[in-house]
C-alpha cells in the first residue's frame, strides 16, 4: 500500500489531500496542530501526528515520529499569507509568521523527510504559488507572501542536489476557494488537489527542483 505524508493537514488543501489519498486506497500520515485537526484527519482514515511547523522544537520531532516510514509522496502544505502591498512595511510579527511557516518550517522539515522519501524513490512537493515567479510580477499585493514563496522555490531547487534519489518540486495550487484564497477564487479545492495529484503522479527527472502548476504547466520563469 503506498504511503502519503501531508504536513499541514488540519484544513483546506492539506485536508483535501488527505481525503483524496485515503479514498484512493493510500495509507496517509497527516500532521496537525490541535485536537480539532486531529479529529478531522482521523475521521477520514488517516493517522494524525501533532506538529507545529512554526516551532523548531516541534518540527525536530518529526523525524522521530516517522522512524521506519518511507513515504512515496510527501507534501508540505502549511502556509500563511499577509496581504499589505509594498507601500506598507511588514511588521516583525507578520514577517516572522509568514517566513517561519512558509520557509523556515519547510527548510527544517526537509532534511528529516527527504531522506525517507529518497529511500522510497518518491516525491516531496512543497506548495508554492504563481505569485512567487519573479519574471511574472503583475502587482505588489501580498508582497511578503510573494517573497516567502520565491524563497521556498530556491530552497527546494537547491536541496534537490542533496537528495538525487527523490524528486523535490514546488507546486502552485492555483487561486483556490479556501480560508486563504477566499470565496471568490475561481478554483475549488477538490479540483485543485485532483490536478496536483495528477501532476505529481506524472513527474519526470526533468521536473526535479522545478515549480509546477496544478494544471500540468511547467513554470517558464522564476
Amino acid at each position: 500500500m503506498p504511503l502519503a505524508l501531508v504536513i499541514g493537514a488540519s484544513r483546506g488543501i492539506g485536508l483535501e489531500f488527505v481525503r483524496q489519498y485515503c479514498e484512493a486506497g493510500w495509507r496517509v500520515l497527516a500532521t496537525v496542530r490541535d485536537a480539532a485537526g486531529r479529529e478531522r484527519v482521523q475521521a477520514l482514515g488517516a493517522q494524525a501526528l501533532t506538529v507545529d511547523v512554526c516551532d523548531p522544537a516541534s518540527v525536530s520531532g518529526l523525524g522521530w515520529m516517522l522512524d521506519g516510514e518511507r513515504p512515496d509522496v510527501a507534501l508540505y502544505v502549511a502556509g500563511v499569507i499577509r496581504r499589505p502591498d509594498a507601500r506598507t512595511p511588514p511588521t516583525r510579527e507578520d514577517f516572522d509568521a509568514v517566513m517561519h511557516t512558509n520557509v523556515l518550517g519547510a527548510m527544517q522539515a526537509l532534511p528529516q523527510v527527504a531522506p525517507l522519501v529518497a529511500e522510497a524513490g518518491g516525491v516531496f512537493a512543497f506548495l508554492s504559488s504563481s505569485m512567487s515567479q519573479i519574471g511574472r510580477v503583475g502587482a505588489s499585493n501580498a508582497w511578503l507572501y510573494r517573497v516567502s514563496k520565491a524563497a521556498l522555490n530556491m530552497a527546494v531547487a537547491a536541496a534537490q542536489h542533496d537528495y538525487p534519489q527523490a524528486t523535490l518540486v514546488t507546486i502552485d495550487p492555483g487561486w483556490v476557494q479556501t480560508d486563504m484564497g477566499g470565496e471568490t477564487a475561481p478554483l475549488g479545492v477538490q479540483e485543485s488537489v485532483r490536478g496536483m495529484r495528477q501532476v505529481l503522479a506524472g513527474l519526470t527527472p526533468a521536473d526535479k527542483g522545478r515549480l509546477l502548476h496544478h494544471d500540468g504547466r511547467r513554470a517558464d520563469s522564476w
